[in-house]
């Protein structure tokens, strides 16, 4: 889904970004609220993570104009120590609620050399990427993952599904850099994408059993450390995903500010060195011309997408000009 379409049209950078926020707001949301959230996802297209971008706008609008989600949240901090915080997100995406605790990590994190942010009562909050890029850019290594309500409850289902696809959270870690490229591991935690099931992918449980149990073993954590810590499960909680039903995930950050350990130039001069010596005395992974890291593809992206424009394919099209029938907003190319 994330590779570059080969039918396409290009949308500048500035186009989708208002295209975005105006479809936000004939949605319910406010000025500020559409703004953040259309400039997440349009990083996220910019990044050619096309899964996590712009195309979600549709399915999003239509969450908040059913009342699946709240377009109007109460965001507010709940609770809080020196090093931590847990900000209640009233039903919305968790975009907005999620940046507001990434804000309140970093300064933790800049004062005592850590800060952690928890959201509860959200929905989905996209990229987990969004948040841990926001820790590096700050001179800190960011860890972001969210969790969902009863992930890891299959009963009433007509069959017991398979445990090595349990779950598939996002997940992130990301790192300062110098001159070379980012470290930035965005993914999520099931070693199979969501649409690769059937016999052939069966087929590799019996040959690569240890990625399998890795991928389980990573969805196990991402539930604990994004869903049950941020106190999603407490009492009023059925209440809230009641009222708003698609809010029943909870999210994490954690900042670790690198000076507070380690003089910032020591530790991004290893970083730079461990991609650069990565990057020439590596093989590439077949198919692949280059032996590279996590990130450094997706900075390429972005700096060709700002120059050319972002490559919108079919499907971002369609859910565009879904958007633009429903809300009577112009679409964003020409």
């Amino acid at each position: 889904m994330n590779r570059p379409p080969e039918a396409f049209v290009p949308v500048q950078e500035e186009r989708l970004l208002t295209f975005a926020t105006t479809c936000f707001e004939r949605a319910g949301l406010t000025h500020e609220h559409a703004a953040l959230v259309s400039r997440l996802l349009v990083n996220s297209d910019l990044r050619g993570v096309r899964s996590h971008g712009t195309r979600t706008v549709d399915g999003y609008c239509r969450a908040f104009e059913q009342g699946a989600v709240n377009p109007r949240p109460d965001v507010r901090v709940v609770h809080e120590t020196p090093t931590s915080v847990v900000v209640d997100g009233d039903g919305t995406l968790g975009y907005l609620p999620m940046v507001r605790a990434t804000e309140q990590a970093l300064a933790r994190a800049r004062s005592l050399g850590l800060g952690m942010g928890l959201v509860r009562h959200i929905g989905h909050y996209g990229s987990a990427g969004h948040y841990a890029r926001m820790c590096a850019d700050a001179g800190c290594v960011g860890f972001s993952v969210q969790g969902y309500r009863e992930q890891g409850n299959a009963s009433g289902r007509a069959e017991k599904p398979q445990l090595a696809y349990f779950g598939n959270p996002p997940i992130c870690f990301a790192f300062p850099r110098g001159e070379e490229p980012p470290l930035v591991l965005d993914a999520a935690t099931c070693i199979m994408a969501d649409y690769q099931r059937g016999p052939e992918f069966d087929a590799l449980l019996t040959v690569i059993p240890a990625a399998f149990f890795k991928s389980m073993g990573y969805t196990a954590v991402a539930s604990l450390l994004g869903g049950g810590l941020t106190g999603f499960t407490l009492p009023g909680a059925d209440t809230i995903a009641a009222r708003w039903p698609q809010a029943r995930l909870g999210g994490m950050v954690l900042a670790i500010h690198i000076d507070a350990v380690v003089p910032d130039a020591v530790f991004r001069a290893e970083a730079d060195r461990l991609v650069r010596d990565v990057r020439e005395t590596y093989a590439p992974i077949p198919g692949t011309d280059r032996a590279l890291l996590p990130g450094a593809i997706e900075e390429e992206r972005t700096e060709f997408h700002r120059r050319e424009g972002i490559r919108y394919g079919e499907m971002e099209q369609e859910a565009a000009r879904r958007l633009s029938e429903r809300l009577g907003v112009a679409l964003p190319w020409d």
